[in-house]
């Protein structure tokens, strides 16, 4: 039987953890918060990102993060 490859690293092209970037994402989600407002909350925990990063890891990793909370 032929080894089956394992699925690629979805964060693999970002410098900042998998663990930032869903608590990032999770942070947008879970409180009505505005791009700039989770832009804000993290420069006051040491984590600087621009408001741009937080939408487009928004649009990439949201839908993946919403299928393991649905299983």
């Amino acid at each position: 039987m032929p080894r089956r490859k394992p699925p690629p690293n979805p964060f693999r092209w970002f410098d900042s953890s998998p663990e930032v970037i869903r608590l990032v994402v999770m942070m947008y989600i879970k409180y009505p918060l505005s791009l700039r407002n989770v832009e804000d909350l993290l420069h006051e925990r040491g984590i600087d990102i621009c408001h741009e990063t937080v939408r487009l890891w928004w649009t990439r990793f949201g839908p993946m993060f919403a299928n393991e909370i649905r299983k």
